[in-house]
């Protein structure tokens, strides 16, 4: 997860060299714009964030951040053309309309402008093993109750268990899981260029290998990470509020 987050960042600081405004999805209090403010010096002025979690959005704007309450199932409360950057790290697999989400990305993004993304992979070896042992397949918390959980999930990825996935607005449970080659495919669909995808955590592989394993085969690493581009339009030159 640290090296897929420190990708995640760095594709983010590359977008950024030029300035623009940068929006976070799912921005929970505000972690990220410390993390960003630290590597590349963004500023408050450019950073806005979205979250669903009202405390969470509290917790950011008593820092003084630009984060609203809003669902990301929902169209984006931004007008087109408005970002030099738009990210959602570990927040798409959260979403019951991500196909939805990544189609208002595109549009509040100004022409040249990057979207992140770093979520996990369905297509893992992990979930085939879950499967042949008949057992529900699942890229981290389970997607439908904590009963499951403890009974049909015969190992875990991490020992980061959680205790809402029965409320009615659960913080950590997986919905819709795409796999690498899926999610590609459909970046390309809506027209992204320049699309560039890493895999990381090739299980069940020893550590040691893994990196040269995640560069071979991306398509069955746990975690991955999207960074693609919104086509600049002819003869427009892109203006970044």
């Amino acid at each position: 997860m640290g090296e897929a987050y420190e990708r995640a960042y760095r594709e983010i600081v590359l977008s950024q060299k030029d300035g623009g405004s940068c929006l976070d999805c799912g921005a929970s209090g505000g972690h990220h714009f410390w993390v960003l403010h630290e590597r590349m010096k963004l500023k408050k002025g450019n950073y806005r964030g979205i979250e669903w979690d009202l405390e969470s959005v509290k917790r950011a704007q008593n820092k003084k951040l630009n984060v609203i309450q809003g669902d990301l199932n929902k169209p984006l409360p931004y007008d087109d053309n408005s970002f030099q950057t738009v990210f959602a790290l570990s927040v798409l697999e959260h979403l019951l309309n991500g196909c939805q989400w990544m189609r208002e990305a595109k549009r509040v993004l100004a022409p040249g402008g990057s979207l992140v993304i770093l979520t996990p992979n369905i297509s893992t070896f992990f979930t085939m093993m879950l499967l042949l042992g008949g057992k529900m397949p699942s890229s981290g918390p389970h997607p439908d109750s904590e009963v499951l959980q403890r009974n049909e999930t015969p190992f875990y990825v991490s020992n980061n268990q959680c205790s809402d996935l029965e409320s009615d607005t659960p913080v950590h449970r997986h919905l819709v899981v795409f796999s690498y080659r899926v999610l590609h495919s459909y970046l390309h669909q809506l027209g992204f260029v320049g699309i560039r995808g890493y895999g990381f955590g090739l299980y069940p592989f020893p550590n040691f290998i893994q990196p040269i394993l995640e560069r071979i085969d991306p398509y069955h690493c746990h975690q991955m990470v999207f960074a693609v581009s919104k086509e600049e339009s002819k003869g427009e030159i892109p203006s970044y509020p």
